[in-house]
């Protein structure tokens, strides 16, 4: 199985360098393709020399910053057109230990067509995260599958896997979210599209290195999309109920007109 791990980056010459040298020691046989939306630090050449030493190491390089949905969607693109079984997502700070990666991946060989590295499984654990944040987080997972009925205890999370199949049955061009939303719109899709999803233990930490990209309003987005998804779910929902009224009544009503 040829597998594609997928890195946005910006800004991330800090982490590049050694985060490339730790995938490729986990998965040697994967492929890496760096996103990087112009990262004035030079995020992007120091990840083309490193692949040149380590191979299969790929530098998609794009002119500005637009967002880790559009990053995604970009890297699921390409390695769909290069031929690889699977995708996966990882950040570039070490929130996403890459040492999980093995273990990440594994489950595509017994049929799951999406693996959550998850947070909220037993073994799963998010150190030195403040009650607060815990709070959020965890209450945002529990409003998500509520709300889409998703069956996944950690929707959110950001280091996954995608089997080629499940990607080519969606319409990226039709997932417009970022950030949170992105990850929550990605696990609604694939559940609709019929894929088998599972979730394995991660441990999730603080970036290292650099600084996070991630703001208070793409939490907002995120809980805003949720609400509007649920709604249409409940619309299509009432819809096929009415379909099934009409088909169990058509035929009845017909008859009694008849009469």
């Amino acid at each position: 199985m040829r597998v594609l791990v997928v890195v946005p980056t910006y800004n991330e010459a800090l982490n590049i360098e050694t985060l490339l040298r730790q995938v490729h020691a986990a998965l040697p046989d994967a492929g890496v393709l760096v996103v990087d939306d112009g990262s004035p630090d030079g995020t992007a050449d120091l990840a083309q020399k490193v692949g040149v030493e380590l191979g299969d190491v790929h530098v998609l390089r794009r002119k500005q910053k637009s967002g880790l949905g559009s990053a995604y969607r970009a890297g699921f693109r390409w390695g769909l057109e290069a031929g690889y079984d699977a995708c996966v997502e990882m950040d570039a700070d070490f929130s996403h230990d890459p040492a999980s990666l093995p273990a990440l991946v594994a489950p595509l060989e017994d049929g799951y067509e999406v693996v959550v590295g998850s947070r909220y499984v037993p073994g799963g654990s998010i150190p030195n995260w403040s009650w607060y944040r815990h709070l959020l987080s965890w209450g945002g997972n529990r409003y998500a599958d509520a709300v889409l009925g998703l069956g996944v205890k950690d929707s959110t999370a950001g280091f996954r896997v995608y089997a080629a199949s499940v990607l080519r049955r969606l319409d990226l061009d039709r997932i417009r979210a970022d950030g949170y939303g992105f990850q929550i719109e990605m696990t609604y899709r694939a559940k609709q599209a019929g894929a088998p999803i599972a979730e394995v233990p991660i441990s999730f930490v603080d970036r290292v290195a650099g600084e996070s990209k991630m703001s208070s309003a793409i939490v907002l987005e995120a809980l805003f999309l949720v609400a509007w998804w649920g709604i249409g779910r409940l619309a299509g929902r009432l819809a096929g109920g009415a379909r099934r009224n009409d088909a169990r009544t058509g035929p009845r009503a017909s008859a009694i007109m008849e009469r």
